[in-house]
């Protein structure tokens, strides 16, 4: 199984194909228009399910999954979390729990950013003791920008996460420490000098198990396109 998430800077539709050549089975989108702008879609015909989340037409998240895989969103989704989203993803014979992640909500005065996502995993903290979990998005945030203070930090996510046996695949595959990352995939202004890691894929242990590769565009070949560059994450099953 095949997943891609990006924060593809808005304007999805001209750039979709440069993602659709690896034949995902699940993308993860984020700074989005809304499905009625994304021709692509059409010739995909019943071979593609398709989740939009978001108040702004041009810019919100989506999911996209493709073949076998159908999307449902969960019955007890909190809009209060609006871009942290829990999502059934079903194959025909099994399922796993999907949380598609943007974490970006200015309507929450206390913290728009990874203070979406941690109080987004307190709640949903039953549902992450599933054996077959997937947090996979933009999160805004690196332990560099820690507050030790203040509680929800990136780091607190992390250790949240960690102590129900949840990882970072990337972290974990290329043996990488958190705040010291090798491959960034967020360039500030686009410039190669100023390079962040604050998208990512957590996974429970027992995908973690199923891990076959993790990878990070390049600069080079994504400045052009985006802020961002996608992650890519295969699976040898789910």
């Amino acid at each position: 199984m095949k997943l891609i998430s990006w924060n593809c800077n808005m304007a999805f539709r001209k750039k979709a194909d440069l993602l659709l050549v690896h034949q995902p089975d699940i993308m993860i989108i984020q700074e989005c228009e809304h499905l009625d702008k994304l021709p692509f879609i059409s010739k995909y015909g019943e071979g593609i399910d398709c989740l939009w989340f978001g108040k702004n037409l041009h810019k919100g998240m989506a999911v996209f999954a493709f073949g076998k895989y159908k999307l449902k969103v969960c019955n007890h989704h909190r809009e209060e979390f609006r871009m942290v989203v829990p999502i059934e993803v079903n194959d025909g014979q099994d399922q796993f729990l999907l949380f598609a992640i943007w974490a970006n909500n200015p309507d929450d005065k206390d913290g728009q950013y990874v203070t979406q996502v941690w109080k987004a995993i307190r709640h949903y903290a039953e549902d992450l003791k599933n054996n077959k979990v997937i947090l996979a998005g933009d999160f805004n945030s690196n332990s560099i920008w820690d507050r030790p203070r203040r509680e929800g930090n990136h780091s607190d996510v992390v250790t949240f996460l960690e102590n129900l046996g949840i990882h970072s695949v990337y972290h974990t595959k290329l043996t990488q420490v958190q705040g010291k990352e090798s491959h960034p995939t967020f360039y500030l202004y686009r410039h190669l000098e100023k390079p962040y890691h604050i998208d990512y894929f957590f996974v429970s242990e027992t995908l973690l198990n199923q891990l076959d590769s993790v990878s990070v565009g390049s600069h080079e070949n994504w400045k052009g396109l985006s802020d961002h560059v996608p992650i890519f994450v295969e699976f040898d099953s789910v």
